[in-house]
């Protein structure tokens, strides 16, 4: 199902599982893992099968960020994966959702540490749970860098300003419960628990009309910076076809005859 040896693949009925598998180095990002990421989203858009995505990290933790260690030595260079990167210089952007929006709905489920580079895959992400103990932030400013994978740009767009700010400026750690307070996570859980809440939430997606859904997400993000007047009438735009789709018909029929409709992607 693809995959790379730091990025493991795997399918929940119609929800593709992507798995940052790096434990030992608390999934700090290398070139195998964006590579598996690139490949991942694509294969998502690709798959009419796949109703949504989910996002997680094996051994208990999310994402470290980039392998300080290895970005100071050559160890980013990952041997196997060298010529990916040069036939697509923009691979790792897209992996960490900075330059690619997946096309179906894509959850992030977090325990342990998701910071710096994790945090900033997460604003790629639509929908986040995270365990009790996680840990959120953007620590590059505190290690003399910036935080280019989106951040300046987007988190300002996702939590109020002064949060965002705070956030970017002082590279300070961020439990999951301050983390929802202020907007940037949706759900809190026990510990353990983010996977099977996302797959939870997953499931109720994947339950609705897919052409309904890759719609309303398409037309969240394009009327984001628009007028409300250009807003509103490129919803009309985005969103009426989708009443004249066979699925709108099973939907309405299902309704009627009080059963779950079935939904064919017409």
């Amino acid at each position: 199902m693809g995959g790379t040896e730091h990025l493991t693949v795997h399918r929940e009925g119609a929800t593709l599982v992507l798995t940052l598998n790096r434990p030992e180095a608390k999934n700090a990002l290398s070139l195998p893992m964006l590579v598996g990421l690139h490949d991942g989203w694509r294969a998502a858009d690709e798959d009419d099968t796949v109703r949504s995505v989910v996002l997680t990290g094996a051994g208990g933790t999310f994402c470290a960020g980039m392998d300080l260690k290895a970005l100071a030595g050559d160890g980013m260079a990952g041997d196997h994966y060298r010529q990916r990167l040069r036939d697509d210089p923009d691979l790792h952007w897209k992996a960490m959702l900075r330059h690619h929006r997946p096309r179906k709905p894509v959850i992030a489920a977090v325990e342990g540490h998701c910071v710096a580079g994790g945090t900033e895959i997460l604003q790629g992400t639509d929908i986040r749970v995270a365990g009790e103990s996680a840990v959120f932030g953007l620590f590059e400013v505190a290690r003399g860098l910036f935080p280019i994978g989106g951040s300046t740009v987007r988190l300002p767009r996702q939590i109020p300003r002064t949060h965002a700010l705070e956030m970017l400026l002082t590279g300070r750690p961020y439990p999951a419960s301050e983390a929802a307070r202020i907007g940037l996570i949706g759900h809190v859980v026990p510990d353990g628990g983010a996977l099977a809440k996302a797959l939870e939430i997953a499931e109720r997606i994947n339950a609705c009309g897919p052409l309904a859904v890759e719609a309303v997400k398409a037309s969240v993000y394009e009327t984001a910076d628009l007028s409300e007047a250009d807003g509103l009438a490129a919803e009309l735009a985005r969103g009426w076809p989708v009443f004249d789709t066979a699925d709108a018909k099973e939907g309405a029929r299902a309704f009627a005859e009080k059963r779950p409709p079935v939904f064919r992607r017409a």
